[in-house]
């Protein structure tokens, strides 16, 4: 990875309170080493506090924006970090899901890791698309017309996904290499 692939971009990480912390500070800092700039967006403004696992409470990270201030205009790419709780919340937030569901529409990258997906099902993105997850959601994304995969990372068309925080070094390296090539036509709801 070079410290300029993502020089002038920015890079939307998409969490709010129980993001599963790794999940969250693992891609954001392969994002500044690649020369990225990442910005927190959430459902409310002030600060969130990441879990470790699903019981113990990590640190507390200062949101950048609104889910409903800003649009996938705004940035270059987006990643959706996992955490039960985290995951759960976005799902059902009509703000998230439009703009989660602006980025299919602009044709951007996305990375989503472990619970994420969730929220994909719920933006109305995963039809027809190959993608993997934390292996308790396989048949939620197989019953809202994905496929679902066990590997580590699979990508579909500027879609990056991965299962859980070991997956974390092959999703970042995919991740950025899909952010630094940018639009990709196939990504679409």
């Amino acid at each position: 990875m070079t410290t300029q692939q993502l020089q002038g971009k920015s890079i939307a990480f998409l969490a709010t309170r129980g993001v599963e912390q790794v999940e969250l500070t693992s891609p954001w800092d392969a994002v500044i080493a690649a020369g990225g700039q990442p910005r927190l967006v959430s459902v409310e403004s002030g600060t969130i506090t990441a879990m470790n696992g699903d019981w113990e409470h990590g640190d507390t990270f200062t949101v950048d924006h609104t889910a409903g201030s800003v649009s996938a205009s705004d940035f270059d790419g987006l990643v959706m970090p996992g955490g039960t709780l985290n995951a759960d919340a976005l799902r059902v937030d009509a703000s998230v899901q439009g703009f989660v569901r602006g980025f299919f529409d602009q044709h951007k990258p996305v990375a989503a890791i472990c619970h994420a997906p969730w929220t994909l099902i719920n933006a109305g993105v995963v039809q027809g698309r190959k993608l993997t997850s934390y292996h308790s959601l396989s048949e939620d994304l197989k019953n809202a017309g994905a496929t679902w995969v066990d590997e580590q990372v699979v990508v579909d068309q500027g879609l990056t996904t991965s299962r859980n925080p070991g997956d974390l070094d092959a999703f970042n390296a995919k991740m950025v290499e899909e952010f630094a090539e940018g639009k990709h036509s196939g990504q679409t709801a």
